[in-house]
């Protein structure tokens, strides 16, 4: 199992990660994280939970495969990404990424990075549950701006 990408239903403890990832690392002077939440509303509707699914294998070798190209971007030393899959409630943390440096500037923008790679190209895929019943919600929310900032082409991740 890989220590820089987990795929679970099991919560996770942000101090624990951070801890982790820049446990007796001398060269370590920052650490950016950002965690994302489960919000109530998407698209003007109410959503009393969600879904998430993913296919084993695929979705932690794509976002292994991100996480090198943040290596090869940004003068980064460690990189921990956590998303999570199942049933999540409102106000359940589903997103974890934390990335340590030596400067704030290269862990902020690997950071924003890796969540925008998340967001727009990782292979999850999403069921809500609204007051009129579930539906199927395109996971990767393409935003091609996100993406060409970084030089990135939709679908080409």
């Amino acid at each position: 199992m890989s220590t820089r990408v987990s795929i679970q239903t099991a919560d996770f403890s942000l101090t624990e990660e951070v801890q982790a990832l820049r446990a007796a690392d001398k060269r370590v002077g920052a650490v950016c994280s950002f965690v994302g939440t489960v919000r109530d509303r998407n698209d003007g509707s109410d959503v009393s939970s969600m879904e998430l699914e993913h296919y084993p294998g695929m979705t932690e070798k794509a976002i292994e495969a991100m996480i090198d190209e943040a290596h090869r971007r940004f003068d980064i030393y460690a990189v921990r990404v956590i998303h999570r899959v199942g049933v999540l409630e409102p106000l359940d943390q589903i997103v974890l990424v934390a990335v340590t440096s030596a400067h704030r500037g290269q862990s902020f923008q690997a950071c924003e990075f890796l969540m925008d790679y998340l967001k727009t190209q990782a292979p999850f895929w999403k069921k809500e549950r609204t007051p009129d019943g579930a539906r199927w919600v395109d996971a990767r929310v393409s935003d091609d701006a996100a993406l060409a900032k970084w030089g990135i082409q939709a679908g080409n991740a």
